[in-house]
């Protein structure tokens, strides 16, 4: 076909991990364009505040003196995700990550540090205790991003509360930052802001480009090797998630603004199979004064109780492992929303969480808006949020009795690594005994959905009978997650998203000798 407004040899659809398909196939000397659909790079993976990447027996890792193997890996990998996802998928992830580290490193523009998170499994056999299968990006100034200096989205609070975004990129703006500092050295790279992939052009069965609405304009561009699809998931769409019945509401996700799931229409359109289109991955949220419940974590102190003022899980487990608990509490009816944490007033009436993602206000603001309530005692307490008063009081006082144990009978709060991780190695079971007595609302946020196009180990798109769609390929949130209806540890998503990114590419470059 030569009806087109512009060829490169390779598309890249989004740039959060999809950078990392976009820098593999232009240092394999490949032309490349780079869409992003709104006006700031990063998508998700711009939030993270570790941009952290769950890879096994990397050299950052294998500096810091880890002695985990690779087969450990894929036998707590797959302990995890089980037969849900194809188990050469699994073995592609966990094998691979190593590789992409060593590959990036190669570039001085890369570097890597561990950054040790204990597996979200930890009493699955190979799970890592000590969290070494985490490495995170170095920090870099904004200056070093040469013409994209000042093109990072986020982070969230510099969007949601208009506060000054900080000149050192941490977190998954590093990561973006530099691939964007990488990507500015190159020659045959271009990208573009404000430029939604809207659908795919195919000849004679091989997708051979993409129309990209460009600053408003559709523009026909070709792609000679072939079109990534890496521009997150559909969280931000509420009719999607509606048509795949995805728990939850867009107005509570995580995800970047231009998660409308267009890439995913438009590979749908074509004949691409989806998985997993049910599935996000999942956090407890704590609602702020706009309404919006936000991703929380790091959890001091407090417990979380359901409308009859009863306990229901465990507070410390794993964000996605709490959130599904949550979900699975309001499907049966146990619970509602909002649910509650309760505490008490070791910390001066502010809930004992240490990373709400979106920072706090003024705690006026809460108590104005009815989601944070303090009283005397439990009983007061209870009626403030319309919880029976007997069940709250004696909840507290089997709690408070399982915390001068140390033993939670209940729901193993503390008997896993993760669990301790914020709470320095200790019991994370606080009691409840300084009046006076608080309770803060929570929902349910979560970091994207992960349901997506089905893909070999290449990521190469699927069609339902399983064939190749020539000339496709997907990865990130944009693909069916390779960890299914799970999320094994810190960094998956993100760390998925860049590994099936730089195989595409590869593939792209030499698809019979690389993949």
């Amino acid at each position: 076909m030569s009806d087109f407004d512009a060829e490169f040899d390779v598309i890249v659809a989004g740039s959060g991990g999809g950078m990392a398909g976009a820098y593999t196939a232009a240092r394999e000397r490949l032309s490349v364009l780079l869409v992003e659909a709104t006006d700031r790079f990063g998508g998700t993976t711009a939030y993270s505040g570790g941009g952290g990447v769950w890879y096994p027996c990397n050299p950052a890792l294998q500096r810091a003196g880890t002695d985990d193997t690779l087969d450990d890996a894929l036998r707590y990998f797959h302990t995890v995700v089980g037969d849900r996802t194809p188990h050469d998928l699994q073995e592609a992830y966990v094998r691979g990550g190593s590789g992409l580290i060593e590959y990036l490193e190669q570039d001085p523009g890369f570097e890597f540090v561990a950054f040790p998170w204990p597996d979200y499994y930890g009493s699955v056999p190979g799970a890592r205790g000590d969290g070494y299968r985490h490495t995170v990006p170095v920090p870099l100034p904004d200056q070093e991003l040469g013409s994209y200096r000042g093109s990072v989205r986020g982070p969230l609070d510099a969007e949601r509360l208009s506060t000054p975004a900080p000149q050192l990129l941490t977190g998954g703006r590093a990561l973006v930052g530099r691939f964007l500092a990488a990507l500015d050295k190159l020659p045959n790279v271009s990208c573009w802001r404000n430029a939604p992939l809207t659908e795919l052009i195919v000849d004679d069965g091989n997708v051979v480009g993409a129309v990209v609405e460009y600053d408003g304009k559709p523009l026909r561009v070709g792609a000679t090797r072939g079109v990534l699809l890496a521009a997150g998931g559909f969280e931000q769409n509420a009719a999607m998630r509606a048509q795949y019945r995805v728990p939850g509401s867009a107005r509570d996700t995580m995800g970047a603004p231009g998660n409308l799931g267009a890439a995913h229409r438009a590979a749908i359109a074509v004949g691409a199979d989806v998985d997993l289109m049910d599935q996000a991955w999942w956090s407890p949220g704590m609602i702020h004064p706009d309404g919006r419940a936000a991703f929380a974590l790091w959890f001091t102190g407090g417990i979380f109780v359901n409308h009859d003022g009863h306990r229901f899980v465990n507070e410390s487990a794993p964000y996605d492992r709490l959130g599904r608990d949550v979900l699975a509490q309001l499907d049966s009816g146990k619970t509602s929303l909002p649910f509650w944490m309760i505490y008490d007033n070791r910390t001066d009436g502010v809930p004992p969480v240490g990373a709400t993602n979106v920072s706090m206000v003024n705690p006026v603001e809460y108590h104005r808006a009815g989601l944070w309530h303090t009283a005397d005692t439990l009983h007061d307490l209870a009626e403030a949020i319309g919880v029976p008063g007997a069940p709250l009081t004696a909840t507290i006082e089997r709690f408070n009795k399982q915390a001068a144990a140390g033993v939670d009978d209940d729901f193993g709060r503390g008997n896993e690594a993760y669990d301790r991780v914020f709470t320095e190695g200790t019991s994370p079971l606080v009691p409840i005994d300084t009046p006076p007595y608080h309770a803060a609302a929570f929902g349910v946020s979560d970091l994207g959905t992960k349901g997506g196009l089905r893909t070999d180990a290449c990521a190469r798109v699927l069609t339902a009978d399983g064939s190749v769609i020539p000339g496709l390929y997907a990865a990130g949130n944009t693909m069916a997650a390779v960890s299914g209806t799970t999320y094994p540890g810190g960094g998956n998503p993100i760390g998925a998203s860049m590994l099936f990114s730089h195989l595409a590419a590869l593939d792209m470059a030499a698809r019979e000798d690389r993949c």
